[in-house]
């Protein structure tokens, strides 16, 4: 059983070497690597990742004919996955030692799941470990309950879509499901959301799995869901993504999920704190898109 781990790139030099040497430092030998570049105009990260792919052939690098930007990427990824389970893994996150064997016994023993939230801990720009208020916020909306543990259906749905508390780069996707769909390319922050809905409304389930850690997130100021905040753009996609899942959930006669849909509480307080940030900076339109979040229906 061999995990594809793929890594879109497009960000700091140091940041990708100290991803790929997490995935090199793995317990388990059996993974693949596939760095796509996506044109990142600095060539030296991309002539030291093609460099390191010479000289271990479980690793493959890929530079984009073009820029595909983030959501196309990840479409890139799917269309270059061969093994039967994956990740899209962030290219500034850090696997721990034991990740791909850990996963790799969760597989085995759900061989159904058709996503895998294996134990995550936060680390800042320079790798120290960190403990932000949204990161409390979403281990407080995680679903009750201690252990390796299985959700589905409409609870599932309806609890992330209070709060997504979900690392995307850190899932274990089942390709198969994956190879179904795609990300979608006109959004920029809550794509990997749209596309496990998606995946969860047509009956997937997904394993909860805490303990132990293997997955170091990174959360800084340059990242893209960071940037869209104070200009209002990502709660642009998120009020499209609240709009699209309460019809999805009338349609399934999933009245609390399409209540949470529609109420969109803790997107609503998320879109509140960004407001000082878009005054600072100045942007009446950030400041109106983002009032219009606050208090739009």
């Amino acid at each position: 059983m061999i995990l594809d781990i793929m890594l879109p790139f497009y960000g700091r030099f140091d940041h990708l070497k100290a991803a790929v040497e997490s995935i090199q430092a793995q317990t388990d030998p059996n993974w693949r690597l596939v760095i796509i570049d996506d044109q990142y105009p600095d060539p030296e990260p991309g002539e030291w990742a093609a460099a390191i792919a010479a000289e271990d052939s479980r690793i493959e690098y890929r530079r984009n004919e073009k820029n595909l930007r983030i959501s196309g990427n990840f479409n890139e990824s799917i269309r270059l996955m061969n093994a039967e389970h994956a990740i899209i893994m962030g290219c500034d996150d850090v696997l721990l030692p034991e990740y791909v064997t850990h996963v790799r016994t969760l597989i085995a023993a759900h061989p159904e799941a058709a996503l895998i939230q294996p134990g995550v801990s936060i680390i800042d720009a320079d790798g120290t470990a960190v403990s932000p208020l949204a990161d409390r916020i979403k281990y407080r909306l995680r679903p009750a309950g201690t252990g390796t543990r299985v959700a589905s259906g409409e609870e599932l749905v309806t609890g992330l879509l209070r709060g997504n508390w979900l690392y995307f780069p850190s899932l274990v996707w089942r390709v198969d499901e994956l190879k179904k769909r795609s990300f979608r390319t006109d959004y920029e922050v809550v794509e990997d959301l749209v596309m496990i809905l998606e995946i969860l409304e047509a009956g997937g389930t997904l394993l909860i799995d805490e303990d132990p850690i293997v997955f170091h997130y990174r959360r800084h100021a340059t990242s893209v869901s960071s940037k869209r905040g104070p200009d209002g753009k990502k709660f642009v996609e998120e009020r499209e993504l609240f709009h699209d899942a309460a019809i999805r959930a009338e349609a399934l006669g999933w009245k609390r999920a399409r209540r949470t849909a529609k109420i969109r509480f803790t997107s609503r307080a998320n879109a509140l704190t960004e407001l000082p940030g878009a005054i600072r900076f100045g942007s009446r339109d950030a400041v109106r898109s983002l009032l219009r979040h606050v208090f739009g229906g």
